[in-house]
């Protein structure tokens, strides 16, 4: 798992009640991998470990089956979302059709110091030595993170919603679980730069046509990972 490690702050909502709580603590446990991705929900077990009742464990669990990072099925019950690639396809089908579309919508509607803060962030994210030495490419959750700054600076609140309330999650456990290591680590970096330029020039045609192949490049390497482990199955 590449990057488990990290501390993960992102906070999209406001916490207020127990079931807020869980929710985002258990989105942040499965993202990062430390709930296993496809093992199955003991509600006694979680209701204990996090110290609610059952029915506030249900209610952060619904929250969680609609960012599709828990799935409840008949005579087998609730498990953690599996990443397979079959799903993988699936998933970034849209990702691409919709990240593709935001990238657009970003170079119409980011403002210069919105483009400004893109740069500082890719700057801080070459610093780091990981990014240097083609180690990896951890990206931080929400505004730390390269895609959803562009998916905000859309301006489009029914795209944003669809991209960071409903897939985010899901498609940043591929992410963080399946991430760049090696030689696509230099090359993504180079890809978000390109982007990046793009848009500043309001070029929105050329913003969507790299995003999309940055993430079919992405949607490869990790497919090369899921081709690995099925090898060493055989």
């Amino acid at each position: 798992m590449t990057e488990q490690k990290a501390n993960d702050n992102y906070n999209d909502i406001t916490i207020t009640t127990a079931s807020d709580q869980v929710f985002v603590d258990m989105r942040r446990e499965i993202v990062q991998g430390t709930i296993e991705q496809g093992s199955k929900i003991s509600e006694p077990e979680l209701a204990k470990r996090y110290g609610v009742s059952r029915a506030t464990l249900r209610e952060a669990l619904n929250r969680l089956e609609s960012c599709y990072l828990v799935e409840r099925k008949a005579n087998v019950g609730c498990r953690v979302v599996a990443l397979t690639a079959e799903r993988l396809i699936e998933v970034y089908q849209v990702r691409s059709a919709l990240e593709g579309l935001a990238c657009r919508l970003a170079a119409d509607n980011m403002e210069p110091e919105e483009v400004q803060g893109l740069k500082q962030l890719l700057n801080q994210h070459l610093q780091t030595q990981r990014v240097k030495e083609g180690e990896s490419y951890y990206q931080e959750a929400g505004d730390l993170d390269f895609h959803y700054r562009i998916i905000k600076g859309s301006k489009n609140a029914h795209l944003i919603h669809l991209l960071c309330n409903e897939l985010y999650q899901l498609i940043r456990m591929y992410r963080v679980q399946m991430g760049m290591v090696g030689p696509r680590v230099s090359k993504a970096f180079d890809e978000h730069l390109a982007i990046i330029n793009a848009i500043e020039n309001h070029d929105g045609e050329l913003a969507e046509m790299l995003m999309k192949r940055h993430i079919s490049a992405s949607q490869a390497n990790i497919q090369t990972k899921f081709d690995l482990l099925a090898a060493k199955n055989q």
